[in-house]
């Protein structure tokens, strides 16, 4: 989604249905869970690898924030710092892929102001990038002052079975079982990040549905080498 001809962005996002606090596996990350459910503090900050939860938990604290806009910077074509503008009218702003905007000046100081804005509305900025506030390259010193006021989260990934158990709560959220020899399975032979492995869950859902099958080891093997 672009930005218009004002550089203004249509604020509705879309939120994944499935990224909710319920549906969120937190073993090592409980500490985050708890603040983003408190919702106190005027700000947030969330950083790990790829995969660990960022974006899950900034959707999941925008659903339960009636008016809250998620900004996904990486995954807004065209965007412009003119997006911040007027945020400060909103309870709570989501911004995630923060890094992609490090280094960037003007960005960097339309984040700054936006910071400030929101602190002195009473609102809640929430954020989420791969760095911390000190290292992600952030060329502005006052905006790294800022990033580190309030909440700072490094979120851990999964072990193995912290794998299991997610993809075990997510396949229950979505009405369903799923074993532990077919869940091993699944974590031995595909990729390990958690959103790849969830984006292959929801298939395996579909496919045994549509086949009146259980999730077994023979129907998932099958399923896996025609595709």
């Amino acid at each position: 989604m672009g930005a218009d001809s004002s550089g203004q962005l249509p604020l509705r996002l879309q939120l994944r249905d499935s990224a909710t606090f319920d549906n969120f596996h937190d073993e090592g990350n409980e500490l985050a869970l708890q603040a983003l459910r408190a919702g106190g503090g005027d700000s947030l900050y969330l950083w790990g690898p790829a995969g660990c939860g960022k974006s899950h938990l900034l959707q999941a604290a925008c659903h339960a924030a009636p008016g809250a806009v998620y900004l996904p910077l990486g995954g807004i074509a065209g965007a412009q710092p003119a997006i911040f503008d007027g945020l400060e009218a909103i309870p709570v702003v989501a911004i995630d892929d923060l890094g992609l905007v490090a280094g960037a000046a003007d960005w960097e100081a339309a984040l700054f102001h936006l910071y400030n804005r929101i602190r002195e509305a009473g609102g809640r900025l929430l954020l989420a990038a791969e760095g911390s506030p000190a290292a992600l390259g952030f060329r502005l010193p006052d905006l790294v002052t800022r990033l580190g006021w309030g909440l700072v989260f490094r979120l851990q990934p999964l072990g193995d079975a912290g794998r299991r158990r997610a993809l075990q709560l997510r396949a229950r959220h979505r009405g369903f079982e799923l074993p532990d020899e077919v869940a091993d399975y699944l974590l031995r032979r595909q990729p390990r990040d958690m959103n790849s492995l969830f984006a292959l869950l929801e298939r395996l859902d579909e496919a045994s549905l549509a086949a009146q099958r259980r999730l077994t080891i023979p129907f998932v093997r099958g399923l896996l080498q025609r595709s």
